[in-house]
């Protein structure tokens, strides 16, 4: 554990976007992470897992604690399932593909989701049909203040659409040290029928799929839609999926009879923002340095130097003319720094 100082982020981000950090050091086990918090030299504390969902816009002025605790672990064994606790350091989609390894089912759909196990549960990462929730027991989160740990029940999380309680009235105060799911052994639940991966598997010509033919399936969609963040800076969906009432729904049709839509409630139904976005104009739109993916709107991307500023501004821009357009909010997935 080394104390340095001015020390890019680039390379723990994966916009790619250049900032210093005044102070930065990377702990491995639970006792350095104890020992750095109680520093009372560096008030200004950030922490830093996989750098997937976050938009730095300036230098920060304190100490950025880099998370790079690991290790994966069987908690408890039965015929039909296993629970397993993944640290958090641990890379999200190499824990998916050791699960996958072990025939471990049940997260096989949030393959190739960029980012680190101890962020998952901050925005209950979901895609496909799938959610961290589905599997999830608790997690173990170290307080800012006490430096105690303390075990977060799956209730005690409040879960909601990309939200918890770490995203809430919690936010900031703890960090996630590791994070406890249970998986299916045999017998797997499959979930196949959101967004493309029945057709992905039928042109893979798989009619009785395993959980890793379902993982093949979501990291091939995946990779023709979404940038790697090693060739072009990114974060993943810039932007939630909003989630609106039936009634403006019905009132949208009118005017956008192809607009899509996935059942939420009785009286709410979400709508793909990138659908919102593509249609406000903004797909494949480049403006110097910084842009939206041609294959995906919900993306925006860094081509090389951008600053996090350009990328923000023009978030901005998009919820603007997105709201302007179809009276319909959306709402930034990524965390701005």
């Amino acid at each position: 554990m080394q104390l340095q100082e001015n020390i890019s982020l680039k390379p723990y981000n994966t916009f790619g976007i250049d900032v210093l950090a005044k102070h930065f050091i990377s702990v491995s086990n639970i006792e350095e992470l104890k020992q750095v918090l109680s520093l009372e030299t560096y008030p200004n504390k950030l922490i830093i897992g996989g750098g997937s969902n976050m938009l730095l816009t300036k230098n920060f002025d304190g100490l950025v604690i880099h998370m790079n605790l690991k290790g994966i672990d069987i908690v408890s064994d039965t015929d039909d399932y296993v629970t397993v606790r993944a640290h958090a350091g641990e890379n999200w989609h190499e824990f998916v593909l050791w699960c996958l390894e072990n025939d471990f089912g049940g997260i096989e759909n949030l393959s190739l989701i960029p980012g680190n196990v101890g962020t998952a549960p901050i925005q209950n990462i979901g895609a496909y049909g799938v959610e961290l929730k589905d599997t999830f027991v608790s997690c173990e989160a170290m307080s800012v203040e006490t430096q105690t740990l303390k075990t977060f029940t799956k209730a005690d999380c409040d879960f909601g659409y990309r939200n918890s309680i770490f995203k809430q009235h919690a936010k900031g105060r703890y960090i996630i040290t590791s994070v406890t799911l249970k998986l299916s052994k045999n017998n797997h639940t499959l979930y196949v029928d959101y967004g493309a991966i029945k057709s992905e598997l039928e042109s893979m010509k798989i009619s009785a799929p395993t959980i890793q033919d379902i993982s093949n399936a979501v990291i091939s969609i995946r990779k023709r839609k979404l940038p790697d963040p090693k060739d072009i800076g990114n974060s993943g969906s810039f932007f939630k999926n909003p989630v609106i009432s039936k009634s403006s729904f019905n009132t949208l049709l009118v005017n956008f009879p192809d607009i899509p839509s996935y059942p939420v409630s009785e009286n709410e139904v979400k709508i793909p923002a990138g659908w919102l976005i593509e249609k406000a104009g903004f797909k494949g739109k480049q403006f110097g340095e910084y842009g939206v993916h041609k294959n995906q709107a919900l993306v925006l991307v860094n081509y090389g130097n951008a600053k996090g500023s350009d990328i923000l501004n023009l978030s901005k821009i998009i919820q603007k003319t997105v709201e302007r357009l179809f009276d319909i909010s959306i709402d930034t997935e990524v965390n701005i720094l």
